[in-house]
């Protein structure tokens, strides 16, 4: 008898990619531009230093509550249509029935058949084929509240510790350049990966990633160099 082949598909990555690939770039990107900012208002190099420590702390936490805050309101709304479905399934049962055959129908199937599949799936497991064929909420695509947040929370710090760690080494007098061009090209390398796990272009990935990192650290930096020379 041949072994089934389970087939593995990248949909399964959204929920913690998702928050993953956000927190990484909001790491990178926000605290290199706190970074540049800073010293371009010609702050010292402990200074700067601080900020961006007091950044990583914060982002990260910031980015974990959001997380969970928002993808709990997802979860709060999936269960509450779960609900809704299990109320209707237990006061009309056939009605439910013809709902679920006229979804099979209108996705191409004879009528016949749809009423076999809706009568097999719903014994199987009525509840499940429709949250999945009705409401579109899945096992696999369902809100995660707390891997979310322990994504967005983890990433965050990862790529915030980049730049922040270039700015530990580099000297004084070559900061700015060394944390926007080394920003740059984690970003780059971000959006590559995060385009190569999503399975989309790898260059147009990168490409759109560094472009807005470039586009936020010269905005930030310009912040602070005007705020620094009227200081």
């Amino acid at each position: 008898m041949p072994v089934g082949h389970k087939e593995r598909h990248r949909t399964g990555r959204i929920g913690w990619l998702r928050a993953a690939v956000l927190g990484a770039n909001d790491g990178i990107l926000s605290t290199s531009s706190l970074v540049l900012g800073v010293a371009a208002a010609h702050a010292t190099h402990s200074n700067v230093l601080v900020a961006g420590v007091a950044g990583l702390v914060a982002g990260a936490m910031s980015m974990a509550a959001g997380e969970y805050v928002s993808v709990h309101s997802q979860a709060d709304t999936e269960q509450a249509a779960l609900a809704l479905e299990r109320a209707e399934l237990k006061a009309d049962d056939k009605g439910e029935h013809k709902e679920l055959a006229a979804i099979y129908v209108a996705r191409g199937l004879d009528p016949s058949l749809a009423k076999q599949v809706a009568q097999q799936l719903m014994a199987h497991d009525a509840l499940g084929a429709h949250a999945r064929d009705e409401l579109g909420i899945s096992k696999t695509l369902s809100a995660r509240p707390i891997q979310a947040a322990l994504a967005s929370a983890g990433s965050f710090a990862v790529g915030a510790a980049m730049p922040l760690l270039v700015t530990a080494m580099a000297p004084a007098a070559s900061l700015i350049p060394l944390v926007s061009g080394t920003s740059l090209v984690f970003l780059a390398l971000l959006g590559g990966l995060a385009a190569r796990a999503g399975g989309a272009g790898v260059v147009v990935g990168a490409i759109r990633v560094t472009f807005w990192g470039a586009l936020a650290m010269a905005v930030t930096a310009g912040v602070g160099w005007l705020f620094g020379t009227v200081a």
